[in-house]
């Protein structure tokens, strides 16, 4: 009998549209054996390595949620010596770029899909992996502001159903207008695979995209089709003007930047920093290398 497994957040602020949408129409699925993954309140990591250990080969996984809970099951399947597992994504969050990743569908959609390999990013830390992300990886002060979202009256709003973009533009505003004046990215040298590093002096941003959007409105590329090549930027986002340009070619366009295969951040001085992928972030002690590139092998998603 085929397996299916449903990645899903109870506590996540559309759960309601997650159990009428997706878990109750599992219930009546005839011809497949179905289990559930529910996410544990910890972190994205801990979950990942739990949900990696369920995983049988052909599998297929649904994740129904926010950029969270699809980040859990990327990581979770990448991480499984699970042969042949496939993934789909419902979103249900309040940005969901894994899901305009795929392409939006619906349940039906995605057990009736075709499988396709896509290639996600990998961050090293200090040469060791952290972690796996299908659209995006950040340093810096866009890593940081993730932290805003997390505030108890800002989650509560949130939670409360109030997923607007200008809502969201709001509380990131008012954080950056706090934030502006410090240095929340060390000074580093920014080398790829031909070996060659720049000095990069006075940028509060490091940003490797794979994906088509970046916190739902900032365009990217199709780069995770493709084994080879992400788009790389560094910048300064905390002048007024240069945000503002940086912001509007990227809603208007795309992401300013240049295409890369492998980028290798390093600091001079071991430092603390903040590094997040698809929203979910963590607090990193002592960092003096960061690594991003493809993954060593694709995942077999069901893309629209």
């Amino acid at each position: 009998m085929k397996r299916l497994i449903i990645v899903y957040n109870p506590r996540s602020s559309h759960f309601a549209k997650v159990e009428q949408e997706v878990l109750s129409k599992a219930r009546g699925l005839k011809g497949w054996a179905v289990g559930k993954f529910e996410v544990a309140d910890t972190n994205v990591d801990d979950n990942a390595h739990r949900f990696a250990k369920i995983i049988r080969d052909d599998d297929l996984v649904i994740a129904a949620g926010g950029d969270g809970t699809a980040t859990i099951a990327v990581n979770g399947i990448m991480l499984t010596k699970a042969k042949n597992v496939r993934l789909g994504v419902q979103g249900f969050g309040n940005f969901n770029d894994v899901s305009r990743c795929f392409g939006s569908m619906k349940f039906d959609e995605i057990l009736k899909g075709d499988a396709k390999e896509v290639w996600p990013l990998e961050c090293k830390i200090n040469k060791e992996h952290w972690r796996y992300g299908m659209c995006y990886f950040t340093v810096g002060m866009f890593a940081e502001a993730c932290a805003a979202f997390d505030q108890p009256k800002t989650r509560k709003k949130l939670q409360g159903g109030d997923k607007s973009m200008l809502f969201s533009l709001k509380v990131l505003v008012k954080w950056w207008l706090k934030q502006r004046k410090k240095q929340l990215l060390p000074h580093f040298a920014l080398g790829g695979a031909s070996g060659e590093y720049i000095e990069c002096k006075n940028k509060s941003d490091y940003m490797a995209v794979n994906g088509k959007t970046v916190a739902k409105m900032m365009h990217g590329g199709k780069y995770y089709l493709s084994k080879d090549g992400f788009l790389s930027y560094n910048g300064q986002m905390t002048k007024f003007f240069k945000l503002c340009f940086m912001m509007a070619k990227s809603i208007l366009r795309r992401i300013p930047g240049t295409e890369s295969d492998y980028d290798c951040l390093v600091f001079p001085k071991p430092s603390k920093m903040m590094v997040q992928a698809e929203g979910e972030y963590h607090k990193f002690e002592e960092v003096e290398i960061i690594e991003i590139s493809k993954a060593d092998k694709p995942l077999l998603a069901i893309v629209k």
